[in-house]
C-alpha cells in the first residue's frame, strides 16, 4: 500500500462513482450507498493532500475542471450494447421508475413475456448439465449432472432461449425485478413469525423462471463473448437460494471478475463462506485488486479471526480511506471478537458522533453495550436510532437489547419479532430473539428462532452455543454436545465454549474427553486475557493477570477424581485455591504484597479447600486438614460441614492414631 499515490487515489474515486451510477441504473442501492462512501473517504484523503495549494491559485480548481464527473447514465464500452440501451432507453427509463415504487411485476412486464414457469428451485444448477463458461469443482461434474438431468429433464439438452433481444443492462433490471417481486410474494405469504403454522419453509417461486431464462440465455454467449458481470451475479444469487453453493460461488467469482466493484456480489460470495479453510481455497481465484483486499477483511472478520494480521490489513486500507465507517466498523468489531469492549466502543462512538443518522450495524453496538452492562448509553443509543428510524431492523434490535438488559423479556421479544417482520433474514434478531426465550424457559421457541438462525448464517457462534444450551436445560446432552462442538469449531480461542463442550462430556460419562476439553478451555482463557494473536506456538501465552479460571481448575480435579487419579486431583484442586491470592510476582511469597490480585474467596475455591481438607484427613494429614477446616470456618463458607471434619480430626487426634 506504500506506492498508493495521488494519481492511484483520482482513479479509484473515478471507479467507484462509476460504480454508484451502474449500481444505481441497476437498482442495487446498497452496493451503490457502499460505493459512494467508500467515494466519499477517499475524496477527504484527496482533499488532505491538496491542503497546502494557494486557494487563489488557478492550479486549485484545475483538478475539478478537467475531471470527467458522472452522469445519470453510465456509458457502455461494447459498441452493439450501447446501440440497444440508446434504443432502449424510453422502456429503461419507464421500468427503472416502477422499480423505484416498488412495483416490480410491471417492471418486468416492460421487457420480458409474462409466461416464465415458476416452482421451487432445484438444489442443482441446471447449467452445470448444459453449458459452463466455469471450471467444475473436482469430483463434483458427473454427480451434479446427473442430479440436474433427473431434477429438470433437460438432459444435456440447453434450455432455450425464450427471452426477447435485449441490452443486458434492461434484461438484468428485468429479471431482478422478477426476483424482487417472488421475495416480496414469499414475505406475504409467509406467516406470523414463530406462529402455529410457520415453518420457514416459503419459497421465491420466480427462481425456476429466472434461473432457466438466464440459462438459456448463457447458453447462447460465446466463451470469449464479453459481459459486464451484472447477468452472473443475478445467476449466483438464485443458485445459492436453491442451495447449489458450489456452483454459486464459481458464478460470483466470475462476476467481480467482470465488475469488483459490485460490494453485494462479494457480500453473496461472503455467506457461502462457512470457514476459513473455504475462505482460503477460494482467495487465489478472486481478482488481485484493492476490493480483494476490502473482502478478504470483511470476510476474515466475519469468521471471527482478530490477528494482527487483520489489523495490518486494516492500518493500510485506512492510509487510503481515512475516516471510512465501514473500516473504522470492521475495526471495532475486531475488537469486539477479542473481548477488548473498552477499544470496540471508543470506536463505535466515534462513528455515533461523526454520523449520528447511520443505521448500519447499530445492532453490533447494542449487542457490545448489553454485554458491558452500559444501560445508560444504550438507553441513548435505543432513543438516537428510533428517532432516525424507528422502522428498521437494527432499530428494533438496539430497542430489544435495552429492553433485556432491563430484564423486560417479553417487550424484548416484541422488538425482535418487529424487527423480523421487516426483515426475516436478519441473523441477529433471530439470535437475540433465542436468548430472550432461553431466558423465559420457553426451549421450543428458543430451538426454533436459533435454527432459523443458523440456516442463514451458519458462521454464527452465539445460535450454536444458545441451540447447546437449551437441549442441555432438556437434559438432552448428546444434542448438547453437537451443538456446542460447532461453536467452539468457529471460535476456538473462546474458553466458554470449551467449558460447555466438557460439560458436556462431563453429563455424558466421557471424563477423558472432558478433561481434554477443560484444559482446551485454559488455554483459550490465557489467550484473552493476553489479548494477543493467535501466534503459532502450542504452549500457551501468559495471562496478562496471570489468575486461572479456578471453576475450569475444579472441573478438571473432579474429573481426575472420578477416574481415580487422586493425586492429580489433589494438585488441580491446589491450583484451584492458589487462585484467591493470584501469581506471586516474584517477590517473597510470604509477603502478601508480592502476590497479585487473585479471585478472592468464592464458592469454588472453598468447595476446592473442603476437598482437600478430606483428603488430608484420608491421608493421615490431620493438621493440614484442621488448617483448612480453620480458614472455611473463617470465610464462612461449608461452616457446618468443616465443624463436623474439625471433630472428627480432634479425635481423630486424641485417640493418637494421626500425627
Amino acid at each position: 500500500m506504500s506506492g498508493f499515490g495521488k494519481r492511484n487515489a483520482e482513479d479509484l474515486r473515478a471507479t467507484l462513482e462509476d460504480a454508484v451510477v451502474k449500481c444505481s441504473e441497476r437498482c442495487l442501492y446498497q452496493s451503490a450507498k457502499w460505493a459512494a462512501e467508500m467515494s466519499s473517504s477517499l475524496s477527504n484523503r484527496l482533499e488532505e493532500s491538496d491542503a497546502d495549494t494557494d486557494v487563489d491559485s488557478p492550479m486549485e480548481d484545475a483538478g475539478y475542471s478537467s475531471r470527467a464527473f458522472p452522469v445519470i447514465i453510465s456509458a457502455n464500452p461494447d459498441p452493439e450494447e450501447a446501440r440497444m440501451e440508446a434504443k432502449e432507453i424510453h422502456k429503461y427509463l419507464l421500468a427503472k421508475s416502477f422499480f423505484d415504487c416498488k412495483e416490480f411485476e410491471r417492471c418486468a412486464a416492460v421487457f420480458l413475456p409474462s409466461g416464465l414457469p415458476k416452482g421451487s428451485l432445484s438444489a442443482a444448477s441446471p447449467n452445470v448439465s448444459t453449458r459452463s463458461p466455469l471450471k467444475s469443482g473436482k469430483g463434483k461434474s458427473k454427480d451434479v449432472k446427473s442430479t440436474a438431468s433427473h431434477s429438470i429433464g433437460t438432459g444435456s439438452i440447453p434450455p432455450p432461449n425464450v427471452l426477447p433481444r435485449l441490452s443486458q443492462k434492461a434484461l438484468f433490471l428485468a429479471l431482478y425485478a422478477k426476483y424482487m417481486s417472488g421475495e416480496k410474494r414469499k414475505e406475504e405469504d409467509s406467516e406470523m413469525i414463530l406462529g402455529p403454522v410457520d415453518r420457514g419453509s416459503a419459497m421465491n417461486k420466480e427462481l425456476v423462471g429466472i434461473s432457466r431464462s438466464l440459462e438459456g440465455w448463457f447458453a447462447t454467449r460465446r466463451a470469449d463473448e464479453s459481459t459486464g458481470g451484472w447477468l452472473e451475479y443475478l445467476y449466483g444469487i438464485v443458485l445459492a437460494k436453491g442451495k447449489n453453493e458450489e456452483d454459486a460461488k464459481r458464478w460470483l467469482i466470475r462476476s467481480v471478475h467482470m465488475f469488483p466493484y459490485n460490494w453485494g456480489a462479494w457480500l453473496e460470495l461472503n455467506d457461502l463462506l462457512g470457514s476459513m479453510d473455504e475462505l482460503r481455497r477460494i482467495t487465489p481465484e478472486l481478482p488481485q485488486n484493492i476490493m480483494t483486499l476490502i473482502f478478504l477483511l470483511y470476510a476474515s472478520q466475519e469468521l471471527y479471526q482478530c490477528s494482527d494480521q487483520q489489523h495490518g490489513q486494516l492500518n493500510d486500507l485506512e492510509n487510503i480511506f481515512p475516516e471510512n465507517h465501514f473500516l473504522m466498523t470492521q475495526r471495532a468489531l475486531l475488537y469486539y471478537h477479542s473481548k477488548d469492549f473498552e477499544e470496540a466502543d471508543s470506536i463505535f462512538s466515534v462513528i455515533v458522533h461523526a454520523d449520528p443518522h447511520r443505521i448500519d450495524s447499530l445492532d453490533h453496538y447494542s449487542n457490545l453495550l448489553f454485554v458491558m452492562g452500559a444501560r445508560p448509553k444504550l438507553a441513548f443509543l435505543a432513543q438516537l436510532a428510533t428517532a432516525t428510524d424507528k422502522f428498521r431492523p437494527e432499530t428494533c434490535c438496539v430497542v430489544g437489547n435495552y429492553y433485556s438488559l432491563k430484564s423486560e423479556h417479553e417487550k424484548a421479544v416484541n422488538y425482535f419479532r418487529r424487527a423480523l417482520t421487516l426483515d426475516r433474514n436478519f441473523l441477529s434478531a433471530w439470535t437475540l430473539m433465542g436468548h430472550e426465550y432461553l431466558e423465559m424457559k420457553n426451549t421450543h421457541a428458543a430451538i426454533e428462532s436459533y435454527r432459523r438462525a443458523v440456516d442463514i448464517n451458519r458462521k454464527d457462534y452465539r445460535a450454536w452455543y444458545g441451540l447447546g444450551q437449551t437441549y442441555e436445560i432438556l437434559e438432552m446432552h448428546l444434542y448438547a454436545l453437537f451443538y456446542h462442538q460447532r461453536a467452539s469449531s468457529l471460535r476456538p480461542y473462546d474458553p466458554k465454549m470449551w467449558q460447555a463442550v466438557g460439560n458436556c462430556y462431563d453429563k455424558i460419562n466421557r471424563p477423558v474427553q472432558s478433561i481434554k476439553a477443560y484444559k482446551r478451555a485454559l488455554v483459550a482463557g490465557t489467550y484473552y486475557d493476553a489479548g494477543s494473536s493467535f501466534g503459532s506456538g502450542s504452549q500457551p501465552v501468559p495471562s496478562a493477570t496471570g489468575i486461572i479460571d479456578p471453576e475450569i481448575l475444579f472441573q478438571i480435579a473432579l474429573m481426575y477424581e472420578r477416574l481415580g487419579e487422586l493425586e492429580e486431583a489433589a494438585s488441580y484442586m491446589e491450583m484451584t485455591l492458589a487462585q484467591e491470592e493470584g501469581p506471586s510476582t516474584g517477590e517473597d511469597d510470604e509477603d502478601e504484597e508480592g502476590r497479585g490480585a487473585g479471585t478472592g474467596v468464592t464458592n469454588t475455591t472453598s468447595k476446592a479447600r473442603m476437598w482437600l481438607a478430606r483428603w488430608e484427613f484420608g491421608k493421615g494429614g490431620l493438621g493440614r486438614a484442621m488448617e483448612l477446616c480453620n480458614e472455611l470456618c473463617m470465610d464462612g463458607v461449608e461452616v457446618e460441614e468443616a465443624k463436623a471434619l474439625i471433630r472428627d480430626v480432634r479425635a481423630r487426634m486424641e485417640g493418637g492414631v494421626g500425627g
